[in-house]
Order: C-alpha cells, then structure tokens, then sequence
C-alpha cells in the first residue's frame, strides 16, 4: 500500500506554529467542502480501512443466508401428495412436508417467501432514511442485523405456516436495510480511489453466505429445517455484539450531522494523519458548509428523503434507478427460488449459482473502474435476459443445456447487481445517500417479492418463469442510459455538491 501523505501542506516557517491553520483553511472565501477535507484525510488507503470495510462487509454473508434459505426450509418433497414418504426424517426436512402442505396450491406454499420480501420493502420504506437522519448506519446496520437474527431464531419455533409466515415478514423488515447500510458505511469510510473495489467486499461476502447454505442444508438433509434456522441466525447474533464495540460510525455522515469531535475521532482511528491535522480540517468546514436541515438538532425523521424528493434532478434520478432496479430484482432473488423448476440436482444447482457470484465479484472488482457504469448495467442486463429466454426453451436437446444457460443468466444478473449498487451509491450525496439507496434496493426487492409467485406459475411452464425474468431484465438495463456516469468522480457529501457537478458536466 502506498506510504501515507500529510492531510494538509506543513508550514515551512520555523516560527510556525501548529495551531495555526494551514493556508488551505485561512481565507472565508476559499472554505473547503466537506467533499474535499474528508477525502484529504481518508484518500490513502490503510489497514484499518480495509479491517473497518471487511468487518461492515461480513453481515452480508448473514443477510445472504436469510434471502435465500427458503430455497431449502420450504422446498418441495420429492413425493407428491399421494404417496406417502417412508423415512420419518426427511418428513421434516421442509415446512411442506412437516405440515402436509403437498396438495396445498402454489398461493399458499410461496407465501412465506412472498411475505419475506413483502417485509423487505415494508421495512425499506419505513427505515429507509434513519440511517440519514438519526441512526447513523453503524446502529442501522447493528440494529437491523440484531432483529433479522431474532426473527429468524424465533421461525425455527414456528407451529404452522402462518406463524412461520409472519416471523418470515419480520425478518424480511428488519433485513431490509442490513445490504444498504454495510454497503454506504463501507464506501464513506475509504477515499474516491479504492471506493469501486472496497464496495465489492461485500459482494464477496454475500456470495460466502450464499454458498455456505447449500452446505449447511445437505448436511442437515436427514433432519429438522427448524436446526437450519438456528445455525444462521445465532452466528449473526454473536456478529452484533461485534460491531457494537468495534465498527467505527461513518466520518462524513458525522460531518453533515454536525457533530465534529466525534468526526475527527474517527478520522484520527482510520487515516494515518496526526490528531491537530484531523482537528484543523474538521474545524475549519464548520459553519459554514453544514447543511442546518441535517444537523443533528433536525427531529424529523424524514427529512432526508423530503429533500430527495424535493429537487427535481434527484427524484427524477431516483424514479430512474428504481425502475432499472426492478427487472435486476427479480431475475437475481427469482432465479434461485425457480431452480427446482428446472430438471438439474436441487443442491448441485444452487451450489452452481452460488458458486457463480465469486467470478461475478471478482469481474466486478476487477473492471469497475475501467467500465462506464452505464454501458456495464446495459450489457449485463442484456446477457442477462437473453440467456434467461434461452433457459425457457422446451425439448430434449435443449433440456441438457438449460442449467448452463441458467448460470450464464444469473452470473450475469449478480453482476448488473453488483454495479447498480455501487452506481447508485455514486449518484446520491451524503446527506440522502443511504436513503436513496434504500429505496432503490427496495425496487430491488419489488422484483423479487413478485418472483416466488412467477416462479410458482413457472412450475407448469418454464416460460411463464424464465422467458418473463429475461424480457423484463432487458427492459430493465435501458433506464440507465438516462442516468450521469459516475466513474472515478468523488463522492458529494452535500446537494449543492452534486448541482454543481451536474452543471460542471453539463457545460463540458
């Protein structure tokens, strides 16, 4: 990693004094940004960012385990209604086995999985802008983390489908959240240079979580899914307690809230500059470049999404991620839960896509800053649905090349995933970073609290699954068209900042 450099330029003067600010910091009409002074201080990388980053980054294996467990806990049996299953065991390897749900129709057996994402964009409209306006994202993410954890624990208890439906919304509500707050917490604690490839830890992460639930679930074939549950959510548990004395909050949401002292605190734990370097910088943005409606007096909840919506350029942005968002949503969280549809080994075929996010990450780690953004989430959306269409086709010759079409598809889908989350993140200021992002994963989620019931339609025709997911992931690639690129331009911390640099490139 390359050696540190000073935050600001030292006085040559013998005389000088320390306590003096810098040239930088001494002319009113010159005042730095918040922008700029943060990215002077974190811009080089160090192993406590990288160790901050891989910490907020690791309750993404846990939110990965309970997005897509239900492939296993509410499988369908091997057997259908008629027959009767021999070995007792496997009789409570499902919630449809244990409770006889085999006749029941498709309604009822994707309920739980429905409600799950349901839960998801409840809980992503109502929590969307604590982690803007009051929270912070540390406790966002810590408190979302804790709730997903107990509501997965307390399923494992479930007596019937409606109570287990009922725990699975609440764990969708408070996961809602969870991918947001790691990924903006990740991406304000590292400078514009490394922000593209630090985003992808998490990606990496997810894909660790994803992969472990195939594991976990052949080695508990022959028992309870009940004990699936609880080998997830009492480790994420155990996570929180971590991030409660060891995860640093967000230096630049601390700045736009006002509250210095404990900016400077964590920029001094994080960045190798000295402690009167980090005070000098921090003290000379204030008052002038804080935004007063954000501070940390501000009781309104909300007001981070009012001023989202409020400017024109910033909901017309939102309304265009969202919309681009949808068609991704469904094909990355639809394309797992319609594997049984498909004539391939239920377990190998969920190991395949798992496996098939790591290349996805690391294509995404690797070209994420060579790439624009826009023509990156055009192409793979693209790919995306192409393959999926492919995957649909009926007939002998065909049948043997759908998992491989499948897995073209869904790689890549991880990967328009991946950009459009780290996209999103560079369209959006500070000041409502986190909830433009949660509303943007929240169309994420619309797509996937719609795929179980396209997946259960899917059973009798495989079109009516995977030929939809393709068209509408196609559509969904051309929004980003209408959107600014991104690419190596450093994060906004204030709505003014993003103005000016939309009226920058305008002119240009």
């Amino acid at each position: 990693m390359a050696e540190s450099t000073p935050l600001l330029s030292q006085p040559t003067d013998s005389d000088s004094s320390l306590t003096e600010p810098p040239p930088l910091l001494l002319s009113e009409k010159h005042l730095p940004s918040l922008a700029s002074t943060v990215e002077k201080c974190i811009g080089e990388f160090t192993w406590s960012q990288f160790l901050q980053a891989v910490l907020v980054s690791f309750a993404w294996v846990f939110d990965a385990q309970q997005t897509f467990i239900s492939v296993f806990t509410d499988a369908q049996p091997s057997l259908n209604c008629t027959e009767k299953d021999d070995h007792v065991s496997s009789g409570r390897a499902s919630i449809i086995s244990e409770w006889g749900l085999e006749c029941e129709n498709s309604f009822v057996t994707s309920l739980p999985a429905s409600l799950f994402f349901l839960g998801c964009l409840v809980g992503g409209i109502v929590l969307a802008t604590l982690a803007d306006s009051s929270l912070g994202r540390k406790n966002m993410l810590l408190f979302s983390c804790l709730f997903m954890s107990l509501s997965s624990l307390l399923a494992a208890f479930s007596i019937n489908i409606w109570v287990y439906s009922l725990f699975k919304f609440l764990c969708g509500f408070a996961r809602a959240t969870i991918g947001t707050s790691a990924l903006v917490l990740t991406s304000e604690l590292v400078g514009n240079r490394w922000r593209g490839q630090i985003s992808v830890v998490g990606f990496f992460c997810f894909t660790i979580g994803f992969l472990s639930l195939p594991a976990m679930a052949y080695a508990n074939r022959n028992s309870s899914w009940r004990n699936l549950y609880m080998w997830t959510s009492i480790p994420a548990i155990f996570y929180c307690v971590i991030v409660k004395f060891f995860v640093r909050e967000s230096p630049r949401w601390l700045l736009v809230k006002g509250r210095k002292e404990e900016a400077a605190e964590t920029l001094k734990c994080i960045s190798s500059i000295t402690q009167s370097n980090v005070n000098l910088a921090v003290n000379g943005i204030f008052p002038s470049n804080v935004d007063p409606d954000l501070t940390m007096n501000n009781t309104d909840l909300y007001c981070a999404l009012k001023i989202l919506l409020q400017k024109k350029w910033s909901s017309r942005r939102l309304w265009t991620v969202m919309a681009s968002g949808f068609g991704i949503g469904l094909v990355y969280y639809g394309m797992p839960l319609g594997l049984g549809n498909l004539s391939f080994n239920l377990y190998l075929s969920v190991t395949l896509n798992a496996l098939s996010e790591l290349p996805s990450s690391l294509l995404t780690f690797l070209l994420i800053d060579k790439f624009k953004r826009r023509n990156a989430l055009l192409v793979f959306t693209v790919v995306s649905g192409v393959f999926s269409v492919l995957s649909s086709i009926e007939g002998k010759v065909w049948s043997q090349m759908e998992i491989w079409f499948e897995l073209i598809s869904f790689f890549s889908a991880c990967t328009a995933f991946n950009v459009y989350l780290i996209y999103t993140t560079e369209l959006f200021p500070t000041c409502v970073r986190n909830s433009a992002l949660s509303m943007a994963r929240q169309a994420l989620v619309l797509g996937g609290s719609i795929s179980p019931v396209v997946v259960g339609e899917g059973r009798k025709n495989k079109f009516v699954c995977y030929g939809v997911f393709g068209l509408v992931i196609c559509c969904s690639g051309v929004f980003g068209v209408f959107l600014p690129e991104t690419r190596g331009r450093p994060l906004s911390d204030t709505m003014e900042d993003e103005e000016s640099k939309g009226r920058s490139a305008t002119l240009a």
